[in-house]
């Protein structure tokens, strides 16, 4: 029993690494190439940890080769556009201002109920509505909406909205992210004065607390309702 749960742990510990080193992408967002080897990798891994007669460097040896196969197909990919056209192949127009293409549906073998929920997915409810629509090289539905039927957008108007940043977490699970401070030039006196301004009296108390590239502080006790600041700081970037 001891030996299943070391070499459970030492195999998990091999292809927790590999799949960081391929990359973060969720399941939908995997090239054909990607998703076979993903596949392999999760069959492969189970051999090691069940088949105690076999070493288990035979069991990690076909999953590095299996890595290193990846990062041979995806530099491929990078330096050659033939290669990327072979790995990755095109993406295929399925609806142009003619309408739908049929063939190309066809060879897709996407039927026009799967059209329509990709569409749907996609904020559009009618055919009529769309300019144009292309499977992207992963299998994702890309749409263009005709330019009457598109949301309006500050440029239209010709606004030229303030620019908006991502908002950036100071403290998480009552925890301060000096890191973040650092980049953002924040300082904690800053950030106590706002906290004893919310009468938080330990970090223990936060769920978390976030700054907006406008100077929005955000308050989220772990218990009770969250609280907003207008401060006077603006601006700063994450690295």
């Amino acid at each position: 029993m001891f030996i299943f749960i070391i070499r459970s742990i030492i195999t998990y510990f091999v292809l927790f690494i590999i799949i960081r080193l391929m990359g973060k992408r969720q399941i939908g967002e995997l090239q054909p190439f990607e998703l076979v080897i993903t596949l392999m990798l999760a069959e492969l891994a189970v051999l090691p940890m069940q088949e105690t007669g076999m070493s288990l460097i035979n069991g990690i040896v076909p999953l590095i080769t299996l890595v290193s196969l990846h990062f041979f197909i995806s530099f491929l990919a990078r330096k050659s556009l033939l290669a990327r056209k072979v790995i990755d192949g095109n993406p295929i127009i399925i609806i142009n201002p003619d309408g739908i293409q049929f063939e190309k549906l066809k060879k897709l073998n996407i039927n026009i109920n799967d059209l329509q929920e990709g569409l749907r997915n996609s904020g559009y409810f009618n055919f009529d509505d769309i300019e144009y629509a292309l499977i992207e090289t992963n299998g994702k539905l890309s749409v263009l909406p005709k330019s009457d039927k598109r949301p309006i957008i500050p440029r239209d108007l010709k606004i030229k909205p303030e620019v908006v940043g991502v908002d950036v977490c100071l403290i998480i699970d009552g925890k301060i992210l000096e890191k973040n401070l650092k980049q953002l030039n924040i300082n904690q006196s800053f950030l106590i004065k706002y906290l004893q301004k919310a009468k938080i009296n330990s970090l223990k108390e936060l769920l978390t607390v976030t700054i907006s590239n406008s100077g929005t502080l955000y308050i989220q006790p772990k218990r009770g309702k969250s609280i907003v600041y207008e401060t006077h700081h603006k601006g700063g970037i994450l690295k």
